[in-house]
């Protein structure tokens, strides 16, 4: 007698990414509600289980849903401002994430950031609320409450990490829910009544699919010397915001750190530990890496940031240590997206160029580190980032018969050199299947793209900041903007 299951996949590539690293033609995956029940031989599983839905996978790579580790709430409607003028843009973004951004801004920006991670197959992003230099939009929980109603319609998984702005507090914050707007000086211990707010409310919403995490801004007084007169402002908020993680058993992250960074966190402010993904990690020293292996802290690199254009993350030199790296996208602003192929594609050419060494960085490790290793990095190992039984059902399959993507061999290595966003035909989050055939499913993708547009043109009136979509005096015929 068959048992009966709500979705079979059949007849597809599954690169699973479990223990084994097994990759079976002609495979298949069957799931009940929320949870992988089987992976195998499509023959075998289609003796054991009666779907009430079944795919075809024929000409397909199923993989484990994609992992983002670092990226920004806010972003997406941040991109190109500034063209090419770094400086401009997080001065914007400082400006729109405290006066000229509403409930409206921070829903339809997460509609739209979920809506090209789910298209990208991205089925579980990590997000900051806010970001350029530290800037985040917690003078109220309504606006990570947008953040997290769009994520939880659309259907995907989201970590959202929230914490307080850069010192030097208090820091202005105008409100558009009346006209004209509202303004309040933000200080410290209100941005932490904030966070606790939201972690009430929003983490382990959505059966789990939202998780709350704390951020803190890098404490880098070494490379910025200013820094060093509110040393205090720093020290009082890593001891209260990493007090706020260990209590309600939070996940902490931070953007930004570089040299010697690592070691000052760990030394003075206590941070370092298996809880904790940090990000970017630029040119670090022995003994920031000695200590990342030491602590179990787990790295994300993100090849095709800002940041990795000043510096490079030492990622060989960190996994051969024995430490846990990922990638994300530091996305979706100013110059990339969350398209994860992208970056795993940047990640090796990045490091082969650096060791002038083709054989850096196999084609399976970058795909582990936007799947399993992503999932570690995040805590979330026992749930997602392969396909195995009793595991979420976070899958996508991606389209391999198509002319960039023949012949119809090696698989793994076409899905990690020359697959994109645009090849991922169907996505599942919790057994749910949220796009098939690049038909998505969960959202109204017009309107969601409508709404974006909407907020981005008020946001941009708002803010006095429309200059920042011309076009630069040097766009054209010069070497450098």
């Amino acid at each position: 007698m068959t048992q009966a299951i709500d979705l079979l996949i059949e007849h597809g590539t599954v690169i699973t990414l479990d223990p084994q690293r097994r990759v079976i033609e002609d495979g298949a995956v069957a799931v009940l509600a929320d949870r992988i029940v089987a992976v195998g031989r499509t023959a075998e599983l289609r003796e054991r289980y009666g779907a009430r839905q079944t795919l075809d996978a024929h000409r397909k790579a199923v993989l484990p849903g994609l992992i983002d580790s670092h990226a920004h709430a806010g972003h997406a409607m941040l991109r190109t401002l500034g063209g090419g003028d770094t400086h401009a843009w997080s001065d914007a973004a400082a400006r729109i994430y405290t006066s000229a951004s509403d409930e409206g801004f921070w829903r339809a920006e997460s509609a739209l950031a979920s809506l090209e991670r789910l298209k990208a197959g991205v089925t579980t992003g990590v997000s900051l609320l806010g970001g350029g230099d530290s800037i985040m939009r917690v003078d109220d929980p309504k606006y990570a409450r947008a953040h997290c109603d769009a994520v939880v319609q659309a259907g995907t998984r989201s970590v959202v990490a929230v914490g307080p702005s850069r010192p030097d507090s208090p820091r202005r914050y105008l409100d558009w829910a009346q006209q004209p707007p509202s303004g309040r000086d933000i200080d410290e211990a209100s941005m932490l009544a904030v966070c606790e707010q939201v972690i009430a409310s929003e983490h382990g919403r959505a059966e789990g699919r939202i998780a709350i995490a704390v951020t803190l801004p890098v404490f880098a007084p070494m490379h910025e010397p200013g820094q060093a007169a509110l040393r205090e402002a720093y020290l009082w908020q890593a001891g209260a915001y990493a007090q706020l993680a260990r209590r309600h058993g939070l996940s902490f992250t931070q953007d930004g750190h570089c040299t010697g960074t690592l070691a000052l966190a760990h030394r003075e402010l206590g941070l370092l530990g298996p809880r904790s993904f940090m990000s970017h990690c630029i040119d670090l020293s022995e003994e920031d890496i000695q200590l990342a292996r030491e602590t179990d802290t787990r790295i994300v690199h993100n090849p095709s940031a800002i940041m990795s254009i000043r510096g490079r993350c030492p990622v060989p030199e960190l996994i051969d240590a024995g430490v846990t790296v990922a990638l994300g996208s530091d996305g979706a602003a100013p110059d990339r997206g969350y398209d994860m192929f992208r970056h795993m594609w940047q990640c090796m050419h990045y490091h082969r160029r650096h060791f002038r060494d083709p054989g850096v960085l196999p084609h399976g490790k970058v795909l582990e580190m936007v799947t399993i290793d992503a999932a570690r990095a995040l805590g979330l190992g026992a749930e997602i980032g392969s396909l195995e039984a009793g595991k979420k059902a976070d899958i996508i399959l991606v389209d391999l018969f198509k002319p960039h993507l023949m012949p119809m061999n090696m698989p793994l290595y076409r899905v990690t050199c020359f697959a994109n966003a645009a090849d991922v035909a169907t996505t599942i989050v919790d057994g749910r299947v949220l796009m098939q055939d690049r038909r998505v499913l969960s959202v109204d993708e017009g309107a969601v793209l409508e709404a974006a547009q909407a907020a981005s043109e008020l946001m941009l009136e708002r803010s006095g900041l429309q200059h920042l979509t011309r076009e630069p005096a040097r766009l054209w015929g010069a070497s450098h903007y």
